[in-house]
């Protein structure tokens, strides 16, 4: 099975604590309530403070009006650069997809409060019409495309799919991660036997290129993947923290309706902001040591 090692990252994450103390405050300003000090927030898939201001300023300027503080973005470069700002105090809120969080939480014992569910939000595996393959334990020896290694939806559910049906993946099958685009095309073309991600990529492959269902079959769809979430930093004062939680469930339609305004979130339409445990993550890290990663957790 080709992946990257998680292994490797460690030392990457020792760099981005160093680069975290350094960084210097690149924010939005947040609207300004009373003396209360500003309320840092990172989003961990987002690059750039000009890139947070066209996804998620909405979002942060409805967030301040809901929790009564300012709110400012704080640029990070991915994950493990979130984590480490956690981890020193220069972040005190993350939003962060399911996979993320599990290493972010492993590092900084960040505490989840909210989720935002995902509505469609299934993993997938999917054949051509010609494959003989009929179960997702006909798998086994064969080659499946994938799209991102630690992609919750394009690596770790599928993977958790075909552990279920009985498949090793350290040795039961090869995967190729091939991308969002690539992954499907490699399926169309022929060149493997598989293809696994998410059920919307499937789903939306066949109504752009006007392809019958038939021709592409969905071998098995898997169920409900963990939800996104936001985490706090382990020193957060938390019951100031619930309380800020308890108002965004209240004033959750606002919330989503600012979340999902932009294009690019537009995953979220149909969200609700629901509690959240770290239980709800124990699928993700079951992959993980699967996969040979325990470890890295």
């Amino acid at each position: 099975m080709k992946r990257r090692s998680f292994i490797g990252l460690a030392t990457v994450f020792l760099a981005s604590c160093t680069a975290a103390t350094q960084q210097p405050n690149a924010s939005s300003p947040g609207k300004t309530t009373g003396s209360q000090p500003p309320l840092k927030l990172a989003i961990t898939d987002v690059q750039g403070l000009d890139n947070l201001k066209r996804d998620y300023e909405a979002f942060r300027n409805t967030l301040s009006s809901v929790l009564e503080r300012p709110i400012e973005f704080y640029p990070v470069d991915g994950y493990l650069e979130a984590a480490s700002a956690l981890q020193s105090g220069k972040v005190d809120l993350a939003l962060t997809g399911p996979s993320e969080y599990v290493v972010i939480q492993a590092r900084t014992n960040a505490i989840p409060i909210i989720a935002i569910t995902r509505p469609n939000y299934h993993p997938a595996i999917a054949v051509s019409a010609s494959s003989p393959l009929k179960t997702v334990a006909d798998l086994k020896g064969k080659t499946v495309a994938m799209l991102k290694v630690g992609s919750t939806s394009g690596h770790l559910g599928p993977t958790k799919m075909l552990m279920d049906a009985g498949l090793n993946p350290k040795t039961d099958y090869q995967v190729k991660m091939l991308g969002r685009e690539g992954s499907l095309n490699a399926l169309k073309a022929g060149e493997v036997d598989a293809w696994g991600g998410p059920v919307i990529d499937y789903q939306q492959f066949l109504e752009q290129d006007d392809i019958a269902a038939d021709e592409f079959r969905l071998l098995k769809k898997g169920p409900s993947l963990p939800n996104d979430v936001l985490v706090v930093n382990s020193n957060s004062d938390m019951d100031l923290m619930m309380q800020l939680r308890d108002r965004m469930i209240v004033e959750q339609k606002a919330l989503i309706t600012a979340l999902a305004s932009a294009p690019a979130n537009a995953k979220y339409k149909e969200s609700t902001l629901v509690s959240v445990e770290d239980s709800d993550y124990n699928m993700i890290r079951e992959v993980y040591q699967a996969i040979g990663e325990g470890n890295f957790l």
